[in-house]
Formats: structure tokens, C-alpha cells, sequence
């Protein structure tokens, strides 16, 4: 599903982010990216689905090799994973129902089809009598069922998160981590960056531990192992 060969990046600024990065995640694993702030580990979710490139090294989703990819190509990309942010990212002017119908509208399909799957996923989410709210009408984890909703619309193959409990009451935050485990259940690969480490150490899923770019610890039922 995912493989990282010889990744280092260096941005213009000369911060070096990542240090020669290894990596292989198999289809339908759950990982966390753990690590101290600053380490990488946002890095390394952008560069799944190229918001970056590496200065050098290869990275392969799903066979595609992301550094060779036409910028033209990275639209299709994206169809096939599933984004999900710690500040929600939502369109304040759009209802929830439109909001995660967009992601489906951008990319041609029938105004019918759009119908019966935004209204399936905000159900498999939670927000069934929702749909007609805007996001600040809503909580902080109404919004990012929200943002979960719109992610996996498209029924992607992989889905990347950054910090997505991170501005949520730890109550919210677990349902939070049901949803994303129970989504993973159904085939979906799932890579979580966080500080979180009750959850971590909780779940006992893949940790991979970021420190100063370079992979310190890759643990198949590991702990945080770090003061959050």
C-alpha cells in the first residue's frame, strides 16, 4: 500500500524534516505516527498524498510512484485517499450535507448518486438530522464526523490523519478512534499522526516513532513511549 525508500526533505527555508525515512504499510493496517512536535511526522502525511515531495527518495501508494507523478495526475491521486484534518478544514457557507457532497460533486458524479451517499456516510458517521446544519451550529466533534464523512465518501483506499482528536474533549476524542477503527475494519488502511498517547497506548495497533526525521521505533502493538 505504502512505501517510503531513502525519503529525506529539505525545505527552502533549509529546515531538514525528514533524514533518509524507510518505510512499508501493508493494506489494511492501522498505524500511528508518534513522535515530538516538529519531528516529521506531518511531513510524512503530506507527502501521502502529495501537498509535498521528498528532496530525494521515492514514495509508491499503491504502486504509483508520487515523485515521477504529473502534477495533471494528482487530482485521481486523491480520489483514492482520504484526508482528515485537525482544524476541520470545513466550508463554513455550506451545510453538512453539502460539504461532503462536494467532494463527490468535483468529480462529476450524478446528482443522485451524490444523494444517496452523502446521506449512507453522514448516517455511518453519526449525523443522520444534521445534514442541513452549518459547521457552526455544530461541536468541535460534530465537525470532524464531518470532515470524516467527506474523507471517506469516495471510498478510498487509504486514509491519513493529522492530529484529528487533537482539539477534542478526550469522550469525544474515543469516538472519535471508534469511528476510524471501525472504518479500518472494513478494509481501509488508516495512518493517524498524534501526540495522543492514552489512545496509543490504548489501542495497541503499529506505532511508528518520528524523531528529528528520521524513524526511531517500529513496533507492531507498540505504546506512545513519549511525554505527551
Amino acid at each position: 500500500m505504502i512505501q517510503m525508500k531513502n525519503v529525506s526533505k529539505i525545505y527552502l527555508n533549509g529546515a531538514r524534516a525528514l533524514v533518509d525515512v524507510n518505510l512499508k504499510i501493508d493494506k489494511g493496517e492501522f498505524v500511528f505516527l508518534v513522535g515530538p512536535s516538529g519531528a516529521g511526522k506531518s511531513t510524512i502525511i503530506k507527502l501521502f498524498y502529495r501537498d509535498e515531495t521528498p528532496t530525494r527518495g521515492q514514495v509508491q501508494i499503491n504502486g504509483k510512484n508520487l515523485v515521477r507523478m504529473k502534477d495533471r495526475e494528482v487530482p485521481y491521486l486523491r480520489r483514492s485517499i482520504g484526508v482528515i484534518f485537525q482544524d476541520f478544514k470545513l466550508l463554513p457557507n455550506k451545510t453538512v450535507f453539502e460539504n461532503v457532497a462536494f467532494a463527490l460533486e468535483v468529480i462529476g458524479v450524478s446528482k443522485s448518486e451524490v444523494k444517496t451517499r452523502t446521506r449512507v456516510t453522514l448516517d455511518l458517521v453519526g449525523l443522520a438530522g444534521k445534514e442541513k446544519s452549518f459547521p457552526h451550529e455544530l461541536s468541535g466533534g460534530e465537525q470532524q464526523r464531518v470532515c470524516v464523512a467527506r474523507a471517506i465518501i469516495n471510498n478510498p483506499a487509504l486514509l491519513v490523519a493529522d492530529e484529528p482528536t487533537g482539539n477534542l474533549d478526550p469522550e469525544t476524542a474515543w469516538g472519535i478512534m471508534d469511528l476510524l477503527y471501525n472504518i479500518n475494519k472494513r478494509g481501509t488502511t488508516v495512518v493517524m499522526a498524534t501526540h495522543a498517547r492514552n489512545i496509543v497506548d490504548k489501542m495497541q495497533k503499529r506505532v511508528i516513532a518520528i524523531e528529528s526525521g528520521r524513524v526511531a521505533r517500529d513496533e507492531e502493538k507498540g505504546g506512545y513511549g513519549y511525554d505527551a
